[in-house]
C-alpha cells in the first residue's frame, strides 16, 4: 500500500510537472513550472557531463593559450600605455588562490615580460596568434553547442571578429579602470570622499563595481558568442546569475584553498598550479551554465525532461507542418506581417531545431520561400490555391529521405508493401482536391463572404 501512494504521488509530481506547456498552467504556477523545470534541465545537463566536459577541454585550450593571450594584451597595453593595470586584474582573478596569487601573478608578468617576440620568428608568431584565435573558436563552439546552433561564423568574420576583440577589449577595459582610478584620486573627489554619507555610498558602491563588472562580462559574453540571435533579457538573466554563481565560488574556492593544507602535503610546490586548474575549471563550467541558462530563458520549449535534441513524432510533424502552412498563408492571404522563425517557435511551442527540420522539408518541396529580410520571413511560395495538402503532407513524410533512407533501401515483403500502399492511398483520397485556400478561408466562410 505503501509502495502505491508513493509511486501514485511520483506520477503526480511528474505529471505536474512535465506535462503540457507550461504557459498553459493559471496563474501563478506557470512562473513555478517553469523555474523548476529549469532547475531540473540544468541538473540534468550538469549530471550528463556535455557541460562538464566542454569545460574540461576549454581548461586544455586555456593553459596552451594563457601566455600568448596575456602576451597579445600586454603588447597592446604597453603600446597604450596602460600596461600597469594588469597586474591588479589579474591579482583579483587569481585571489582564489589565497595567499599564492600574488606568486602566480608575479610569474606569470615575468614569464610575459620575457617573451621576445623577435626569437620566434613569423611562424612561432602565427602559431602563438593561432592557439589565441584557437581558443576564442572553442569558447563559441561550446556556446553554439548549448544554443544548438550546428554552423561557426565564416572564416573571415571570425578571424575579424576575435582579433578586433583582443586588441581592441583589454584597451577599452582598463582605459574604463584607469579614468577611474584618476578620477578617484583627484584632490576634488578626495575632498568628497572625507565627507562622512558620501565616503560611505562610494565606499559600498567601489565594493559593488567589480560585481557589475563581472556580469557585464558574462552578459556580453552571452550576447556575442553564439552565432545565431540572442534576446538581450536572454543574456542579461544568463549574466546576472553567472555573475552571481562567480562571486560564491570565488569566496567559497578561497575558503577552500586557506583551508586545505593537505593538498601542498601531498603535492609540494605542485599544488598551487593544481588549485589553479580547479579554478580555471570553475569559471569555464560557470559561463557555460551562464550560456544554458540564457537559452533556456530564449527557448522555454527545451525544458524538456529527455536528454539531447528535441524530437517530434511523425504524427506531430504533419500537424506542426499543417499548422505552420495555416498561419503563413493566413498571413499572407490577410495582408498582415509575414511571420518570422522566431515568432513561429513562440507561437507553436515547439523545439527550434524541431520547427527548422520542418521549415527545411517545406522549402525544398517548394511550397514555402523566405524573404530577403534580415532576419527572413517566410511565405508561400505560389498561390495558396496552388498549393495541394496532398504535396504538404507527401513533403513531410518523405523529408530526408535523398540524403538517408529511402523505400527502396528497405525491401519488404508484397503483403506489407500492399498494407503500405492502402494506407498511402486512403489518405491522397481524404487530401484529394484540398488547398491551402480551404485551409486558411473555409468554404462556409468563402460563401458568407
Amino acid at each position: 500500500m505503501a509502495n502505491t501512494k508513493a509511486t501514485g504521488l511520483k506520477s503526480a509530481v511528474y505529471s505536474a510537472i512535465w506535462s503540457g506547456r507550461y504557459d498553459a498552467k493559471p496563474g501563478w504556477r506557470t512562473g513555478m513550472i517553469r523555474l523548476l523545470r529549469l532547475a531540473l534541465v540544468l541538473a540534468r545537463d550538469l549530471a550528463y557531463g556535455q557541460l562538464t566536459l566542454r569545460a574540461t577541454g576549454l581548461v586544455y585550450t586555456t593553459l596552451l593559450a594563457l601566455v600568448p593571450l596575456l602576451a597579445l594584451s600586454f603588447s597592446v597595453l604597453k603600446a597604450f600605455g596602460v600596461y600597469n593595470q594588469l597586474n591588479p586584474l589579474l591579482l583579483q582573478f587569481l585571489a582564489p588562490l589565497g595567499e599564492k596569487s600574488a606568486d602566480v601573478t608575479k610569474w606569470i608578468l615575468k614569464f610575459i615580460e620575457n617573451l621576445n617576440f623577435k626569437v620566434l620568428g613569423s611562424i612561432g608568431l602565427a602559431l602563438l596568434i593561432y592557439t589565441v584565435v584557437s581558443l576564442m573558436q572553442k569558447i563559441e563552439e561550446s556556446v553554439n553547442f548549448i544554443w544548438h546552433v550546428d554552423e561557426l561564423r565564416g572564416l573571415a568574420r571570425r578571424f575579424s571578429g576575435y582579433l578586433s576583440l583582443l586588441l581592441v577589449g583589454p584597451v577599452l577595459a582598463f582605459s574604463v579602470i584607469g579614468a577611474t582610478s584618476t578620477i578617484m584620486a583627484t584632490p576634488q573627489a578626495k575632498l568628497l570622499l572625507g565627507y562622512g554619507p558620501v565616503g560611505g555610498t562610494v565606499y559600498a558602491l567601489g565594493q559593488t563595481i567589480p560585481v557589475f563588472f563581472v556580469i557585464g562580462v558574462f552578459v556580453f559574453a552571452y550576447y556575442f558568442a553564439p552565432n545565431t540571435r540572442v534576446r538581450l533579457n536572454a543574456a542579461l538573466a544568463g549574466g546576472i546569475v553567472a555573475g552571481a554563481l562567480w562571486q560564491g565560488a570565488s569566496w567559497a574556492f578561497a575558503e577552500f584553498a586557506r583551508t586545505s593544507t593537505q593538498y601542498a602535503a601531498i603535492y609540494s610546490s605542485f599544488a598551487i598550479f593544481l588549485l589553479f586548474l580547479i579554478w580555471l575549471y570553475l569559471n569555464w563550467l560557470i559561463l557555460l551554465l551562464g550560456a544554458s541558462i540564457a537559452f533556456y530563458i530564449q527557448h522555454p520549449q527545451y525544458l524538456v525532461l529527455e536528454q539531447g535534441e528535441p524530437r517530434l513524432s511523425n504524427r506531430m510533424r504533419e500537424r506542426v507542418a499543417l499548422m505552420l502552412m495555416y498561419l503563413i498563408g493566413k498571413s499572407y492571404a490577410d495582408g498582415a506581417p509575414a511571420w518570422k522563425f522566431a515568432e513561429l517557435t513562440q507561437r507553436l511551442g515547439v523545439p527550434a531545431h524541431a520547427l527548422q527540420v520542418l521549415l527545411r522539408a517545406l522549402e525544398q518541396g517548394g511550397l514555402l520561400l523566405q524573404s530577403g529580410d534580415v532576419p527572413p520571413a517566410y511565405l508561400p511560395s505560389r498561390d495558396l490555391a496552388a498549393i495541394a495538402v496532398q504535396d504538404l503532407l507527401h513533403a513531410v513524410r518523405t523529408a530526408g529521405e535523398e540524403q538517408y533512407l529511402g523505400p527502396q533501401a528497405v525491401p519488404v515483403p508484397e503483403e506489407i508493401e500492399s498494407v503500405l500502399a492502402r494506407v498511402n492511398y486512403a489518405l491522397e483520397q481524404q487530401a484529394a482536391g484540398l488547398t491551402l485556400r480551404d485551409l486558411v478561408t473555409p468554404p462556409a466562410a468563402a460563401a458568407r463572404g
